[in-house]
């Protein structure tokens, strides 16, 4: 029996999504040390100029996301009808086209460097800085996209844990070779970015391997066979992640332009520490829902309206349990994790630990948020699941970052978050139960 057709119990459900939650929150934790590093070694500056040109990676990140979550829908389902070598078909297509926009977008980085750091921003005082991450981070931008894709495909082939022992792996391994490069070896932020890469070089590699060798497994690379049709819904089942991803690029792009408003470098350093704890505390949830999507997918695709209503029912008790816990791990600890990037009694550390106050208001929202757009998604409805994301991750933000900091100054902008998020909440609980009886979960 494959594992997307086993009875759903907790404990079952526990066990399959555990891997990619624990992936993902590593993901958030390395990804946090590397702004450690980088604050710590080099200064707040060099941390300010990684925050600003990251909307660019945010970019690559949205296209992998887009075709990660999309193409494991659209596979899944074909495996749940029975479609086996049509959905290594499909799977081989999409690593095929996320590879060629990997290169091409890498090839852009190197040409248009700095024209695309000034674009973004960056200052005098932070523009060396960011250009020389953005060029040597720019070499690796084929292995990033491929790491993306594997972490999802790892779990529609019933291998999660895969996905966990290469993004640990390559976790530890960029953590170590940041404090050689920033520490002993003193390459600056350069150090960081080659650092980076590296940490995106190992799952990408692994993958390759894994899915090129194992010719018995559930997936596996075939003779690509490139249809127009499967290849476009792929995309529009996963433009709703895509359309998170593009939103948080500007989004952060534009907290970056008020806190140089606002407050300087110093503004940008705060808010970038707020968002690394952000991503943390949310890894939980995006874990969760990509670690569930293909259950759903394939349940759905199968028929198992059974199955549905219990993975509905266990995912709703998950998502309200971890909201209010990371809400209050969030108050207890935000000075713990500010203190990482920023030194007690210092501007940045002030900024910060304010601001995650006033911002960890918005975890009791978002959990829901992000699970029910991952919900419509992995049901292949992806205009809900599309709407759900751009309204949450853009126009409400939007909203608020242009208006609440005209009446509240700086409170406004770390308010912006919470505000947003209870929008969505909204919007969210409508559509999830205008469509149970279409979907019988």
């Amino acid at each position: 029996m494959h594992t997307l057709e086993r009875k759903v119990t907790p404990v079952f459900l526990l066990r399959f999504t555990l891997p990619t939650i624990i992936m993902m929150v590593f993901n958030s934790v390395y990804t946090m040390a590397d702004g450690g590093f980088v604050s710590r070694f080099i200064g707040t500056n060099a941390l300010s100029a990684v925050n600003i040109v990251y909307p660019a990676l945010n970019l690559i990140f949205a296209a992998g996301i887009m075709l990660a979550t999309g193409g494991s829908a659209v596979v899944a389902k074909q495996m749940g009808e029975g479609a086996s070598q049509k959905a290594k078909q499909s799977f081989t297509v999409i690593l095929v086209c996320g590879t060629v926009l990997g290169v091409v977008t890498s090839v852009a980085g190197i040409v248009f460097t700095e024209p695309i750091v000034r674009l973004l921003g960056a200052n005098d005082v932070i523009f060396t800085y960011g250009a020389e991450y953005t060029l040597y981070l720019s070499l690796f931008v084929p292995f990033a996209m491929l790491q993306v894709l594997f972490q999802y495909f790892f779990v529609t082939a019933g291998k999660p844990q895969f996905g966990l022992i290469t993004t640990v792996f390559a976790g530890v391994t960029n953590i170590a070779l940041d404090y050689v490069f920033l520490g002993p070896l003193q390459m600056g932020i350069k150090g960081a970015a080659i650092a980076t890469g590296i940490g995106f070089l190992i799952p990408a590699v692994f993958g390759i391997f894994y899915f090129a060798l194992n010719r018995k497994g559930v997936l596996c690379f075939v003779k690509p066979v490139f249809h127009i049709r499967t290849l476009a819904r792929v995309c529009a089942n996963g433009s709703s992640e895509m359309v998170s991803n593009l939103s948080v690029a500007v989004t952060t792009f534009l907290f970056n332009l008020m806190m140089i408003k606002y407050l300087g470098a110093d503004g940008v350093a705060a808010i970038t520490i707020v968002l690394y704890a952000q991503f943390l505390f949310t890894a939980v949830f995006f874990g969760y829902t990509s670690g569930s999507a293909p259950l759903f997918s394939y349940n759905y695709g199968a028929d198992n309206t059974k199955r549905l209503k219990a993975l509905f029912r266990l995912s709703l008790f998950f998502i309200a349990a971890c909201s209010i816990v990371a809400y209050i791990l969030s108050l207890f600890f935000s000075g713990a994790v500010v203190s990482v990037f920023a030194s007690p009694g210092s501007r940045v550390f002030e900024l910060a630990s304010q601001g995650m106050d006033i911002f960890a208001v918005g975890f009791l929202f978002m959990g829901f948020n992000i699970f029910a757009s991952g919900l419509f998604t992995a049901l292949s409805n992806g205009k809900v699941s599309a709407l759900l994301s751009f309204l949450r991750t853009f126009v409400f933000i939007l909203a608020a970052i242009f208006l609440l900091p005209n009446l509240f100054g700086v409170t406004g902008i770390w308010l912006s978050i919470p505000a947003a998020e209870f929008l969505a909440l909204l919007v969210s609980l409508w559509y999830v139960i205008r469509k149970k009886k279409i979907y019988q979960y």
